[in-house]
């Protein structure tokens, strides 16, 4: 990864101080080409922005609190939440005879907690978020759902701007929001208390974060240039700052993200790669000599103080509930077991909360996981594709004249929630990104580098994960990357936007007329999914009609 994004950048550079872009077109003058101007439509960007994610708002929380019961995963996130809201830490809670816990809750009944600590396998971030909820409108469906809604509904929001920024294009981020907001597995993970929505929630905004930062430095390169592009008497070439506040609240994001899930590790670890390559092309464009080893120690050195050593201090900080209760489980692990060696400058409450991690990663990785079925286990391979989506909760064989149910007297109805992606959304994601790798190649656009290096490193650490059973849900966090690659590839279709300034053109025309469709057949699409998407009783034959493939059922 970081051969190819040096490469990529470095051509690029050595084109853009030539003047020429991979085409040999000759391109703007070099101040313009480091900060191209923003949209000037300021009022009329954010009244679309907050109209679509109103929109999104609409859709999420529409009947949020039901189904009335615990769907999927919220059986542990839902109780492990309202656990740390009530005591500071997660407590185990009584399970015999089985599901007694949810059914005292679901009555209003919230006294289901023992005095043992439970050991939860996943970081506190994401359950702290529920909890929230949970205080806002107390233990129950609605209040447990309110923040999964809130922060998908806002991951609508952020993708509009980082996508605006991206293209300099209104439209073009308007529509990145718009399909996000009717991609089915986006909408499903909204509307349930799981964490992984807060995860994408995290990794999109550190993600926009670094976007900012970017347009930031470049425009304070570009305002130390006169406006041919030369560099005034007495000018030091590029005015190189350490101290990057976007960089910083980045990090802070990416450790909010390692805080919900560890799979955050593996975005930091790319974008960290993608930001230095970012920095050494600005240098390379603006002549700087010894670019890289300059941009090494100068631009690198604080990119890993601010985003990195941020994220880790952010995450630690993520752990201040259960470093400060002694009842947390393995709290006293330190007490009975007395340091040796480098381990002795360690504090007893750190080098517990390291022990409780060695514990949290023997149980992703050791025997008992991986000897583990389950019927919706999907393999990654599968995902772009929606090989295997998952359903989260079905009612079966209710009959004709109840609960809703409208089928013929020989025939029976169901209820389902399934996580399954918009599938005009998902197959043209794909495409969009084998086009995005191309592009990103070929044409050295930098634009394309983050949807593909967001994708990849959401997905590709799975594959060394397949010997347990992981779920397509997961895959929630690729769907922005995926909608980003989608809209910048539309954006290519539509056509530069100065084309619209002059007289219809059939180019103009044309892109304007695919893009138009594409976005359409895709909210069909997804109205069409909404029934199994939200619990609706459906005829067996009308559910069957939305399951288009063996594997979905």
């Amino acid at each position: 990864m970081a051969g190819v994004t040096a490469v990529i950048d470095d051509q690029s550079a050595t084109r853009e101080m030539l003047g020429r872009d991979a085409l040999g077109r000759r391109l703007p003058p070099l101040k313009q080409r480091l900060y191209p101007p923003m949209p000037k439509d300021f009022e009329g960007g954010w009244i679309a922005t907050l109209a679509i994610t109103a929109l999104a708002a609409i859709l999420r929380f529409w009947n949020l609190g039901n189904p009335v019961k615990f769907v999927f995963d919220e059986t542990y996130y839902a109780k492990d939440a309202y656990s740390l809201l009530q005591f500071g830490y997660a407590r185990q809670f009584i399970d015999k005879p089985e599901g007694i816990a949810d059914k005292q809750i679901l009555a209003g009944n919230l006294d289901v907690f023992k005095d043992t600590p439970s050991l939860t396998v996943h970081p506190e971030v994401g359950k702290w978020m529920i909890a929230a909820g949970e205080q806002l409108f107390g233990m129950n469906t609605f209040g447990w759902r309110f923040m999964p809604a809130l922060f998908g509904t806002l991951t609508v929001l952020l993708l509009i701007r980082t996508v605006r920024r991206m293209t300099r294009s209104t439209l073009i981020g308007c529509i990145a929001g718009l399909l996000l907001a009717v991609d089915g597995l986006h909408f499903v993970m909204s509307r349930v208390a799981l964490l992984d929505i807060f995860l994408a929630f995290w990794l999109v905004a550190a993600v926009s974060c670094l976007v900012a930062d970017r347009d930031w430095t470049r425009r304070r390169h570009a305002d130390t240039l006169t406006d041919d592009g030369t560099l005034p008497e007495g000018k030091t070439l590029g005015r190189w700052l350490l101290l990057r506040p976007w960089r910083i609240t980045a990090g802070v994001c990416f450790g909010l993200a390692l805080g919900t899930k560890w799979s955050a590790v593996w975005v930091i670890a790319g974008f960290g790669i993608l930001v230095f390559a970012w920095d050494l092309g600005a240098r390379r464009a603006l002549g700087v000599r010894h670019a890289f080893w300059k941009s090494a120690l100068v631009d690198g050195i604080p990119a890993f103080l601010s985003i990195v050593l941020v994220a880790l201090v952010t995450y630690t900080a993520s752990w201040t509930g259960w470093l400060l209760n002694d009842n947390s489980y393995d709290h006293d692990y330190a007490s009975k077991n007395p340091a040796t060696g480098v381990m002795k400058v360690v504090p007893d409450d750190f080098r517990s909360l390291i022990h409780y991690h060695q514990e949290v990663l023997s149980f992703h990785t050791g025997d008992y996981i991986k000897n583990a079925t389950h019927p919706y286990a999907s393999h990654p391979a599968g995902w772009p594709i929606i090989a295997r989506p998952i359903g989260f909760d079905a009612v079966n064989d209710i009959k004709p004249g109840t609960s809703g149910c409208d089928a013929p007297a020989n025939s029976n109805c169901l209820s389902v929630i399934s996580a399954v992606g918009t599938p005009l959304l998902w197959w043209g994601g794909a495409l969009a990104l084998i086009a995005a790798l191309v592009l990103w190649i070929a044409q050295r656009d930098w634009r394309f580098g983050v949807p593909i290096v967001g994708y990849l490193t959401c997905w590709v650490p799975w594959f060394f994960f397949d010997d347990r059973p992981i779920f397509f849900f997961y895959a929630v966090t690729m769907v922005p990357f995926t909608v980003m690659a989608l809209s910048l590839a539309l954006g290519k279709i539509l056509g530069p936007a100065r084309v619209a300034l002059q007289a219809a053109t059939p180019r103009r025309l044309i892109g304007s007329a695919v893009v138009g469709a594409f976005v359409v057949l895709v909210v069909l699409n997804f109205a069409y999914i909404w029934p199994i998407l939200t619990d609706q009783v459906l005829a067996y034959m009308d559910w069957r009609n939305r399951m288009w493939f063996k594997s979905w059922i």
